[in-house]
């Protein structure tokens, strides 16, 4: 066998985490009731286009969470060893730009060096900007051939993602065509949205995404499209890696919170009393406390111990993923408060409702009052609660690492691109590609969760149902209020 599977902590919470949301949409298909909710939101076009965004990001996180290690060629015989590098699939699928490692800066899409250095010609030395390495380096006249190359491969990208986006809208008006009396007919209802669900926002937002990534596969294998960094390492890949990192932040922190908030919120709620004085007690001083001192402390607790047990890992892969990952559970035990009050607050109205009184009156045991009846009622709090928390820890993360306490240094992230670049943004000429493609998809990443958590909260909280009629009657009112002068006046 030529290479070793690697299971690390977090591909196998992630993993588990995928395992569990399968199970979840399987429930959901069996289940009509249940999946009114998520109708609900499939019906919003921002929290559509959103999801879409969301599982191309999952996908690539995805194949990112699968390791292994490539065994050494020259093993003794008898034994087999394997190289100290941790690699995954998304490694592979990118080798390319792996081995496209320059020696320095370089601006994106650029075919020679940002700064200046001696190169030899003949036997003199010539300080000049040398030819990167890999960067346009099969241009033979790159003066007179750069423009039309990169013109070339930009607008084979282009076109490579409209064809895309028209198979895409085709196959959708194919899916649609028994529904919709037809194959034409479906097209033009699907152009016009006329569907059940808004699938003209899903296509726009793919056909998008297809348009802005063909010209950068057409070019990422000779050009550095976003540049490479001080060590010559090229950004795209590490904006890409950074997506896993991000991805395990926010969603491990978030379930990690989970067990604290619902436990103690459901006993404080429920059974009332000198439970739920401790628990209010214990819950206000732990908020009373500086959160970022509070998990700076504990993360250089983490590094100390890692720092004395180093012949535990084999790889720094296998150590810079459990500091994630224990990173995850500091933020998870640290971050549990503000949810234990809303579950808090949900119990206390529901113990007092009815079914609960008439459980008790039959003398069904408290255990099982808030394991059937109380738990399934505060669960599209905790679903709203989690889903709106999954963007904030985003930005924790990178707030941590800009710091200096977040994840490893060995490991890409959004914030750690960040952190090396700020020194690069006060250089003259200024190095801002780091932060601008770190910033780029840390945003896209973050609006999208942020589209897509308004429209669960949206589906699930019947207030915002209330409200948002409320709103577009004010709309209209106003609009008919703006409506009826001009119709006197003329």
């Amino acid at each position: 066998m030529g290479f070793k599977v690697v299971f690390l902590w977090t591909d196998v919470a992630l993993w588990a985490m995928f395992a569990a949301l399968v199970l979840y949409i399987v429930r959901l298909v069996r289940r009509p009731h249940l999946r009114v909710n998520w109708q609900r939101v499939l019906r919003d076009p921002a929290a559509l286009s959103a999801g879409v965004v969301l599982v191309l990001f999952l996908g690539v996180t995805a194949l990112d969470s699968l390791h292994f290690r490539r065994a050494l060629a020259d093993s003794p015989a008898g034994q087999q060893f394997y190289e100290t590098r941790t690699e995954s699939v998304l490694d592979l699928l990118l080798a390319r730009q792996i081995e496209m490692r320059e020696t320095s800066y370089s601006a994106p899409l650029a075919y020679q060096g940002f700064t200046l250095d001696s190169v030899a010609h003949g036997s003199e030395m010539v300080r000049e900007f040398p030819r990167l390495a890999f960067g346009g380096a099969h241009l033979q006249d790159p003066e007179r051939d750069w423009h039309g190359d990169l013109s070339r491969r930009a607008l084979t990208g282009l076109a490579l993602g409209a064809v895309a986006s028209v198979l895409m809208a085709l196959l959708m008006a194919a899916v649609l065509a028994p529904h919709h009396g037809g194959f034409r007919q479906g097209l033009k209802d699907l152009l016009g949205d006329r569907t059940h669900y808004p699938w003209r926002a899903a296509l726009a937002t793919l056909s998008v995404i297809a348009l802005l990534a063909g010209p950068v596969i057409a070019l990422m294998g000779h050009y550095h499209v976003f540049g490479t960094d001080q060590t010559g390492n090229d950004v795209l890949y590490q904006a890409l890696k950074s997506i896993r990192t991000a991805f395990v932040i926010g969603a491990l922190s978030t379930l990690a919170t989970l067990p604290f908030a619902l436990v103690l919120g459901i006993l404080a709620g429920y059974l009332k009393g000198w439970v739920d004085e401790v628990i209010q007690y214990f819950y206000t001083v732990l908020t009373s406390v500086p959160n970022v001192l509070l998990i700076a402390a504990c993360v250089l607790m983490v590094q100390v111990f890692l720092d004395k047990h180093p012949e535990a890992f084999e790889t720094g892969a296998e150590r810079a993923d459990l500091k994630i990952f224990l990173l995850c559970v500091i933020l998870g035990v640290t971050g549990w408060a503000t949810l234990c009050r809303l579950v808090r607050g949900e119990t206390l109205k529901l113990r007092e409702a009815d079914f609960v009184q008439a459980a008790t009156a039959f003398g069904v045991r408290d255990t099982t009052i808030m394991v059937r009846h109380i738990v399934p009622n505060v669960m599209h709090l905790v679903l709203i609660s989690l889903v709106l928390n999954f963007s904030d820890l985003i930005l924790y993360e990178a707030v941590l690492t800009y710091v200096g306490v977040g994840v490893d240094p060995g490991m890409n992230s959004f914030g750690g691109m960040i952190n090396l670049a700020r020194s690069e943004m006060s250089r003259d000429p200024v190095v801002w590609w780091s932060f601008v493609a770190a910033f780029g998809f840390m945003v896209s990443l973050v609006l999208a969760a942020n589209l897509f958590a308004d429209g669960v909260r949206d589906a699930f909280d019947p207030r915002a149902r209330k409200l948002r009629p409320m709103v577009l009657s004010l709309k209209k009112n106003k609009a008919a209020g703006s409506a009826a002068p001009a119709s006197k006046a003329s």
